[in-house]
């Protein structure tokens, strides 16, 4: 049984029937339904202006009064400074690019999101947010109302759409986005029917008339990327009507269900292909894994890490010091960059390349993105010189930072400016490590480290602390940068440091590892196959059609969706056999990591251990004997499935508003889950050889695993969202001595991960049904 330590959020509704509810399932009451319901209208369209009368007559009821707010807002120097600033008519105007590293903007965005989060009750923080719709940013006002859903303890189980439905333009290319933003239906329906007349015509005996042209053909679609599956189907690249389903990895779930097919029946859906990034001006090898790195819920996942743990709210206040905020920040970014790495591997691409101020940035690299303005982002070209064009105050800001840090390291302690000695030779001190080098406001130097990462962001992006007017850059926002190749030489770079502070930690003895009593005699791992299946995001928000509005009610009639093909696997499990000596509590760890580096060479452990991804972690109760049981991935600790799409959730929001339905709150869909689907990196096709890794030791952690809260909440700052108190990524948070760390409770399993080219029977113009999307695609996957 999965814990659930992560949000549930109300995404269960998946479930109208679909799933069984227990007997102490608990469902949304009217409030409830009322309060999630306006989140949801106030974010959409949300660079429209507001059209919901209501909420217009309520913004404008908006006064600053000091009892409005929870002490201690009325000291906050950031809420009164953006006041002034509103007053003054000097905010961030609508339209203009926001970017969440840029000071001048993160100081605005703070203000805001403090009159959000002190609001004394809901009354007035809908009366703020309604006001804040109409006056401010959109960007800062959708990142200062999320910080607040978040991080308000009494918001618990709310929710906001993901943050790829928001802002499509952040996750898709500028194609994609012009062609949704100009969809117009009627335009759609005469276009559809002429094309219907042409195609007609045009493949009445297509077979007869391809085979004159098969060579010509051949040629022209041999290049074509699986990802580009509309070509081999003979699609072109524009709105198409879908009368069939969503394509989505649970949408078997919806279709058996008749209150959701009901529900839905009566929406328009449209769909339109789009692709990744391609680097067309300048090529480089990178391109061929930006499916990887440009992958929506990839990039999605470290912008909601980086709301929960935002670096300027205070760990005490906010209770993330309970929650070991610095370690767990090293941790995060070291699974990430392992995940890549291992993604690499699958190409044949090596370490992920060193980054220095002083040579060049050979990979260069275009987003192809644009800003819900209309101005494009900057881009990078092949062989970049940062030296030569970066700003060289800052340069030399963040090589003294990383000077200091490696000194204070090598001393083995640091005196604060208080007169405190921290000793650097203990292990627990990699939360005061972890603190410093993602720049939040408890390190210990606030004078020193607090805006370093900010600081070095700024530099990447070529702007200053005062600008104000910025152009779009990709390492200004966290659900951008991770698009960018350089962002992993960056970070390799931050994660060296803590790999350093961990040279001077004393190893695990065989003693502190070895369980007396337990031992894993197998582990039997199911095969793993990726593939690439398609997927449905909802880009309804990027619609430019008027609203509709009966006896006052909004009609959502109309859904559009970016359909893409994106990394994916097919289900697995573990069938564990372990032995004990007696009844005993247990945590099981399982870890994924590569065998070989690129030229085929078997990777010693000791150097090995930094690119171990840490798949899954639970509490176990062993019987004495043989204990034999299995877990799959769906099972998986820090996984989640396909997000229900924000039209649907709406649409369920409704149904119970108005009594038709029971909402559940016991299914999740948590905004701090992994993707499952991205567990394993692509492979190859005749099996490329990794590692599993098992590990069991006792369980001595103090959490209330049975606790329903964590039912309704990713459980940011309670200190009780990991299994126990061991270190993130134990036992291979600490160097490795292989003459003491082998033990009768590990298990090394040695498995291949293969490819499945599900596109490859359309590469020689098999299919019958040319020029129309292949739904016999979804039945096979």
């Amino acid at each position: 049984m999965k814990i659930a330590f992560i949000l549930l959020a109300i995404v269960g509704l998946v479930a109208v029937s679909a799933y069984p509810h227990k007997m102490d399932t608990k469902y949304a009451d009217k409030d409830f339904l009322a309060k999630q319901k306006f989140l949801f209208e106030i974010v959409y369209r949300v660079e429209d202006p507001l059209m919901f009368e209501e909420y217009i007559r309520l913004g404008k009821t908006f006064t600053y009064v000091e009892d409005d707010y929870m002490f201690p807002a009325h000291h906050s120097e950031y809420m009164k400074k953006f006041y002034n600033a509103f007053k003054y008519g000097v905010t961030l105007p609508k339209g203009e690019y926001f970017g969440s590293l840029a000071y001048t903007h993160f100081e605005q965005m703070y203000g805001l999101f403090e009159f959000f989060y002190y609001a004394k009750n809901w009354e007035v923080f809908q009366r703020n947010v309604c006001w804040a719709r109409m006056h401010f940013n959109e960007g800062m006002f959708v990142q200062a109302l999320t910080l607040a859903v978040i991080h308000r303890d009494d918001f618990e189980g709310l929710m906001l759409p993901a943050i790829y439905e928001i802002f499509p333009q952040y996750f898709f290319n500028s194609k994609f986005i012009y062609e949704a933003e100009k969809f117009d239906y009627d335009v759609w329906s005469k276009y559809i029917m002429y094309e219907k007349e042409y195609k007609d015509f045009m493949y009445k005996d297509y077979s007869k008339y391809f085979k004159e042209f098969d060579n010509y053909y051949y040629f022209y679609t041999k290049d074509f990327k699986m990802w580009q599956w509309w070509k081999l189907m003979g699609m072109g690249e524009h709105w198409y009507s879908e009368d069939h389903f969503m394509m989505r990895d649970n949408m078997y779930m919806f279709n058996k269900d008749s209150k959701y097919l009901d529900m839905i029946k009566d929406v328009k859906m449209f769909y339109m292909p789009v692709d990744y990034t391609r680097d067309v001006y300048f090529f480089n090898k990178e391109s061929e894994i930006s499916y990887f790195t440009e992958d929506v819920e990839w990039n999605s996942f470290w912008y909601y890490f980086n709301m929960d743990y935002f670096p300027f709210l205070d760990g005490k206040q906010f209770g993330l010091k309970k929650d070991r905020r610095g370690e767990y920040y090293f941790f995060v970014v070291r699974q990430m960059l392992a995940r890549y790495y291992m993604e690499r591997l699958s190409h044949g691409y090596g370490e992920i390349p060193e980054f220095s101020f002083f040579t060049e940035v050979e990979y260069g690299y275009d987003p192809q993105l644009i800003n819900y303005n209309g101005v494009g982002y900057s881009y990078r070209k092949n062989y970049y010189e940062y030296e030569t064009y970066g700003n060289f105050d800052y340069m030399y800001y963040i090589i003294n930072f990383f000077t200091r840090v490696e000194e204070i390291i090598t001393q083995g302690y640091f005196k604060t400016h208080d007169g405190k000695m921290i000793d650097m030779r203990k292990p627990e001190s990699i939360e005061y490590l972890g603190d410093m080098m993602q720049g939040n406001v408890d390190n210990y130097d606030k004078y020193f480290a607090t805006f370093w990462y900010m600081y070095a962001h700024m530099y990447f992006a070529h702007i200053d602390d005062s600008e104000f007017y910025v152009h779009p850059h990709v390492m200004l926002n966290y659900e951008t940068m991770m698009r960018d190749p350089m962002f992993y030489m960056i970070y390799k770079k931050i994660t060296d440091v803590f790999f350093e502070f961990y040279e001077y930690i004393e190893p695990y003895t065989h003693k502190e590892l070895y369980f007396p009593g337990v031992v894993i005699e197998d582990v039997k791992v199911s095969d793993l196959v990726t593939y690439f299946d398609l997927y449905d995001f909802d880009v309804t928000n990027l619609m430019n059609d008027k609203m509709t509005f009966v006896d006052g009610q909004f009609v959502w009639d109309k859904m559009l969706m970016g359909r893409q093909m994106r990394l994916n696997h097919k289900d697995f499990d573990f069938e564990y056999t372990i032995k004990s000596d007696k009844d005993q509590k247990v945590v099981v760890r399982a870890f994924l990591g590569p065998k070989y580096d690129e030229h085929g060479r078997m990777i010693s452990l000791k150097d090995n251990r930094e690119n171990f991804v840490e798949m899954d972690a639970f509490y176990y109760e062993l019987k004495s004997g043989v204990n034999t049981f299995k877990r799959s991935t769906k099972d998986f600790f820090w996984n989640t499935d396909d997000r229900t799409t924000y039209t649907e959730l709406y649409k369920f929001i409704m149904m119970a508003y108005e009594g038709k339905y029971e909402f559940p709150l016991d299914h999740f869909e948590p905004h701090c889950g992994f993707p499952d689907r991205l567990l394993l990196p692509r492979g190859w096709e005749k099996g490329m050889p990794m590692q599993f890794f098992f590990f069991v030791y006792p369980y001595t952690g103090s959490y209330d695993l049975n606790s329903s809260n964590y039912n309704y909440s990713c459980a940011i700052g309670s200190g009780a969202r990991h299994i126990d108190e061991k270190p993130f990524g134990y036992p291979f948070d600490r160097e490795i001595d292989e003459f003491e760390f082998f033990v009768p409770n590990m298990f090394f399993k040695d498995v291949k991960i293969y490819y499945e080219d599900t596109f490859e029977k359309y590469y020689g113009f098999k299919y019958d049904k040319f020029g129309m999307f292949d739904y016999g695609y979804y039945y096979n996957y």
